[in-house]
């Protein structure tokens, strides 16, 4: 899976960086969420996987695509041809994604509570993380009666574990220690 992500950062780079100049982000997101759909096709992975001129994928991809794509989403699916990269496209789509969620200086974080949280809660929250990771926060809120009580926040590789079910793991380690 990192090899993908390794293969893909470069394309993905290269069409957040039009798509910004071009001030089209949110086409750019949306031809690739497409395109990526159509290359997790059975019929079209197989396609791909054999050993047609990348001129006839490319023409054949992008008539699938049909107006989904612009000319320059199909110039990026005909460079991705060339290379044999089609395939990537999902990884492309998925860093293309992270790089506009980077840029928008938003993180998706994941909340876990006991409980429901009221609005009045969920604002706190919201503003005292929007503090913490110096981001505008979006709040993917769950419940999970078997915390017990507190909270688990997920945002990114940080993890912020203030449930009672983890202290009290914690506790009973520490008692057998």
């Amino acid at each position: 899976m990192s090899e993908l992500t390794t293969i893909a950062r470069p394309y993905a780079k290269a069409a957040f960086d039009f798509a910004v100049e071009q001030a089209d982000i949110e086409n750019w997101q949306s031809m690739l969420v497409f395109s990526a759909a159509v290359t997790e096709n059975e019929d079209m992975q197989s396609f791909l996987s054999g050993s047609v001129a990348a001129d006839k994928v490319s023409e054949i991809f992008t008539g699938i695509c049909g107006d989904q794509l612009n000319t320059h989403g199909q110039n990026f699916i005909k460079v991705l041809a060339e290379n044999n990269r089609l395939t990537v496209l999902p990884d492309i789509s998925r860093v293309f994604n992270e790089l506009k969620v980077e840029h928008e200086k938003r993180v998706d974080v994941d909340v876990t509570s006991a409980s429901e949280l009221s609005d009045a809660q969920i604002e706190k929250l919201s503003a005292a993380l929007e503090k913490r990771f110096d981001r505008k926060v979006q709040l993917n809120c769950n419940v999970d009666p078997a915390l017990v009580a507190g909270l688990l926040i997920k945002a990114g590789d940080t993890v912020i574990d203030g449930s009672v079910n983890s202290k009290l793991n914690r506790l009973k380690d520490a008692l057998q220690a």
